[in-house]
Parts: C-alpha cells; structure tokens; sequence
C-alpha cells in the first residue's frame, strides 16, 4: 500500500508536470499565431497604403473624380478597422485661400479649409474617402494632432509608410465617450511619377485612420479564439494602459504566467501581453490531476493484489503480469494509430495548400491573357491614366502568379515523390546561368567546379534558382549584382554548396527565421518576393537528409549554403580535387 500510493504521488507530479508542459507549447503556438496574424494584416495594410501613394503619384493633375476612382476598391471588409482614405498637402498660412480655390476647382467643391490658430505650417485633407459610412468633415488642419503630424514628417524623411503612435482621431471627437477608442494613421508620401510635376517630387501624403480596437477583435479573433486574452500596448507613445483589447469572456488562469511579446508594425513596436484563459489549459492539460490518482489508485490495487497472488500462487502472479503488459501494449498501439492519423491530416492540410493555389492558377490565367490582349490591341486607343491602369493590372497579376507558384511549390515541396539519381551540379548551374545571362541587366555570376550529388535533379535546381534569385534580385539597385558558386568537402561522403553575393545583407538576429514560411528580413521591404523562396529550400534540402543555413559573406552580402551526399558517380578523383580546392581556399 505504501509503495502504490507513493506511485500515485509520483505519478500525479509528472501528470502535472506533462500537462504544464503542453499548456506552455499550447501558449507559445497561440502567441505566435497572434503575432504572425497582426504582422501579415498590417504588412496588407502598408501595401494597399503604398499602391494608393503610387496611382495618386502617376496623375498629371489630379481630380476629386480620379481620386475617387482609385480609391474605389478599398472597401472596410478588407481592411478591418479603417475609417477612411485621404490626400493630405502640406501649407503655409499664406498658400490656404490659393490651396482651397485649386481643390475646389479640381471637383472638391465643398472644401472649407481651416488652418490652426498659431501655428504656420499645416496639413489639409483635401480629397477625402469614408470607408465606415460616417459623414466626413473635409478642411480640418491635421496639424491638430502632434501623433498624426508626426507620421506625416516621418514619411516624407523616410520616403517610406510609417505609422503614428495611438492618439483619438479627430474625426471621432462627437461620438459618445464609450464609442471612442485609441487609434492611429498610416501615412505614405505621394511622390511624383508624370509630368508636369517634376518626376520625384514630393506632393503629399496618402493618410488612412486605423481604429485599434476594431483592428485588433477582426484580425486575431479567430487565432486567439476563446483560449487567450490579448492587450496591446502602444508603449513608445507613453500610453500606460491598453489601446486594445482582445477578452473573449473567459476567466485567466491566475497560476500561469503571461506572454509579453513585441510585435514591428511599420518603424514602430507594438508590445503584446497575452494570457491564458482556463479554457485553454482545460483542452490541453484535460483532466490530469484526476486522471493520476485514478491510475495511481489502480496502481496500488494491483500492488495489493499481486501481493496476495505471489502469496498464495506464482501462477497467478504470471497471469496477471501477462494481462497488465496486454493493456500496456494496447495503448501504445492506441498512440501509435493518433499518431498517424495526425501525419494523415497534416498531409491533407498541404494537400488543400497545394490544391489551392492550383485551382487559382486557371482564373489568374484569364485576367493575365485578357489585360495581356488589352495592352496589345487597345492600349493604344486610351488615355494615358487608363493605360497606366492596365499596367498596374499585368504588375499586380504578375505578382499574384509569384505567389501562386511559390505556394504550390512549398506545398508540394514537403510531400511529392523524390526520384533521386547522380546530379552533376556543374551542368545545372550551366543551365541556370545562361537563364540568368539572357536578362536585360544581367549578373556577374562566378562558378567554381561543383561535384556529383544525389538528389531529385528538378527539385536540386529548385534550390539553386531560388538562391541565385534572390541574390540577384537583393543587390543594391545601380550595382549589378555579384554571384559566386563553390563547393567544399563536408564530412566523408558530403559536400557543401556555397552561394555568395553582394547583396543588402540579413541582420544577425534573423538568419534562423528567413527560412521560415512567409518571414522577410528586415531591409528588404522595397524588394519584390513571396517570403516562400528560402522555405522551399529549407524542405527540398530537409528531404536529402541535409541541412541548410546563411552566413555574413565578406565584404558584405550573405553566405547561403546547404549540405548534400555525394553522387556514387563521384570518383575518387573528384574528391581529391574537391579536398585540394577546399584547402586552397581556406
């Protein structure tokens, strides 16, 4: 009895500690769901923000109806938590009676500026789109505001988005105290890009509102669930308390520690605090306090009653062994079959991926060919905005097929059959560079001998493509790019492959995550590109049984490389030859 019940003892603690444990991975998954949903809708944002910035700058003389027209696709659904779009322009006190004349005339007819007592530089919204169906009040002085002035200088500095501290809009001043809350603007400097303003000229901002709260309930309430509350803070605007707040209902586990998380909105930092509600260690630590003392108490039976068997019978005794080790091995048979029927659905989710991005392929094809056969026969019949429009329209479909096919290719990078055979890694880079040396702005691309592997060819040249791409595509623009490909002799029977360029670089904090599905390094914002490109790398590698990882280059640029076997049509020759290049170059 003695020895049973300090087994249930025993056993209690280590149910506890196990269930500690998953609530804790449980927590650690939902906080970074919440922050991956924040950071991907506020990245839409900036986009859409930034596409509305270029089409305001392409117009020779921009109209209310023009503005109205571009503006016209951005609706609230897809931006949750936006009040509006605006153009705003810059003024001194003496331009305001000229600036209200011109706007007026260019179909603002209603426009009344108001210019700030005391100060001599403002900001107007001169054309003005509501998207949350309250009336707008045009003419307002921004320069009201010091958090929204604030984002507007640091665009126009930056000539990037940027985003204000949280501060109550000016426009929401007459709502009813409950109905205010804090928000903030995104801002993006208008640059010219037609005459007869100068090419490159600064114009204005394109300003959106962004209600906090509103944002932050319709972006992670379905990550969040009803599993973890969520604050945001705002806390480089000196606010104390939330901004926002995301509280599904549920009472907190007081026993469990938060998760302070920062989240990069633009050039700002959010800082989350999320906690766990007793609905979420409920589901993941169920019922283990009670599920030990039941096993411990038959534990202890059995203890008692194998005493007395060994007693009175050793056959008995065997007996009984024999049944416990059947149950035992019933449930591992049990964990065996979840266990696969968790592989099984993992395979269907990339499966739906996979089918997904192959069932979009056939309406994008539409759009491309048709606005493709526009440009051809019509383009020439319109006016200059409508063509600029249809370039836009190719740009962005173009942009969408990237997408489409890196996400099928990461989808089916993980799960298609790898048919292996000797790959010469020479004849692929061959392949690749006379593709690359076929671009208008082609690069200098270096390639050192490179041996025999075994590998899938299509996917070995999937990896390849990937890495020259991209150090082609992040080379500081003005500056062709550079490009060098080598192999070293890893351990017996592997080699490394190193490709190394002359590019913007990867920050030390973030060479882990850029392998990671949908993460960008920070400074690559103005560069086109999916986030798909070293995922898919990651898993062709993975699938060979090698790894992969990025270095600083010297001299500047990174250092990709990844590890692969040798083919068994390498002989001994090739790798004496590799052995003789590593220590050269060492």
């Amino acid at each position: 009895m003695l020895i049973g019940l300090t087994g249930t003892a025993l056993a209690a603690g280590a149910f506890r500690m196990a269930g500690d444990a998953r609530t804790a991975q449980a927590m650690n998954q939902r906080t970074e769901l919440v922050v991956r949903a924040i950071t991907a809708e506020i990245g839409r944002y900036r986009t859409v923000l930034a596409d509305l910035a270029a089409a305001v700058g392409a117009q020779s003389d921009l109209t209310a109806a023009e503005f109205t027209a571009i503006t016209r696709p951005v609706d609230r659904q897809r931006l949750p938590g936006a009040t509006g779009v605006v153009y705003v322009v810059p003024a001194t006190t003496d331009q305001v009676p000229r600036l209200q004349a011109y706007w007026r005339a260019r179909g603002n007819t209603a426009l009344r500026l108001r210019p700030a007592a005391g100060r001599e530089d403002h900001y107007f919204g001169v054309l003005r789109r509501t998207l949350d169906g309250r009336p707008v009040d045009g003419g307002t002085d921004i320069a009201q505001a010091p958090e929204a002035a604030e984002a507007l200088r640091t665009a126009r500095t930056s000539t990037q988005a940027a985003i204000s501290s949280s501060y109550r809009l000016l426009r929401d001043a007459g709502l009813p105290p409950q109905r205010q809350q804090l928000s903030a603007v995104l801002a993006a400097p208008v640059i010219a890009s037609s005459p007869p303003a100068r090419v490159g000229a600064f114009r204005g901002w394109i300003l959106m509102g962004l209600r906090n709260q509103d944002f932050l309930r319709q972006t992670i309430g379905r990550e969040a669930g009803d599993q973890v509350r969520v604050a945001l803070y705002d806390t480089p605007s000196g606010l104390r308390a939330p901004v926002a707040r995301w509280d599904p209902g549920i009472r907190v586990d007081p026993g469990r520690a938060a998760r302070d998380v920062g989240v990069v909105v633009v050039q700002r930092t959010w800082d989350l605090t999320v906690r766990p509600t007793l609905r979420l260690v409920r589901d993941t630590n169920g019922h283990a306090d009670d599920a030990a003392w039941a096993v411990g108490g038959l534990i202890t039976g059995l203890l008692v009653l194998l005493t007395v068997v060994v007693v009175t019978s050793r056959d008995r005794a065997v007996r009984r062994v024999a049944e416990a080790t059947a149950a035992l091995r019933t449930d591992i048979a049990r964990r065996e079959e979840v266990e696969s029927r968790l592989r099984s659905r993992e395979k269907e989710l990339m499966g739906f991926a996979g089918m997904v991005a192959h069932d979009l392929r056939s309406p994008l094809a539409h759009v491309s060919a048709y606005a493709e056969l526009l440009r051809e026969e019509a383009a020439e019949q319109w006016a200059q905005t409508h063509r600029g429009f249809l370039d836009r329209l190719r740009a962005a479909a173009a942009r969408m097929q990237e997408l489409i096919d890196d996400l099928l290719t990461y989808a089916t990078a993980d799960s298609s059959t790898l048919r292996t055979a000797d790959v010469d890694l020479g004849d692929l880079m061959a392949g690749i560079r006379a593709d690359q040396m076929a671009a208008d702005d082609p690069p200098h691309i270096e390639v050192a001998e490179l041996p025999v592997v075994t590998g899938d060819p299509t996917l070995l040249r999937q990896v390849l493509e990937n890495l020259i791409g991209n150090a082609v595509k992040y080379s500081p623009p003005g500056r062709r790019a550079e490009v060098r490909v080598r192999a070293t002799a890893e351990r017996p029977g592997w080699h490394r492959i190193e490709v190394a360029d002359r590019g913007i670089g990867i920050p030390e904090d973030q060479r882990v995550e850029v392998f990671d599905a949908f993460t960008r390094a920070r400074g690559s914002e103005g560069y086109p590109g999916t986030g798909l490109g070293l995922a898919i790398v990651q898993r062709v590698v993975d699938r060979h049984g090698g790894v992969a990882g990025v270095e600083p280059n010297p001299g500047g640029g990174s250092l990709f490389w990844f590890t692969l076997a040798s083919g068994a049509a390498a002989t001994p020759a090739d790798s004496d030859t590799m052995a003789s290049l590593s220590g050269s170059r060492a």
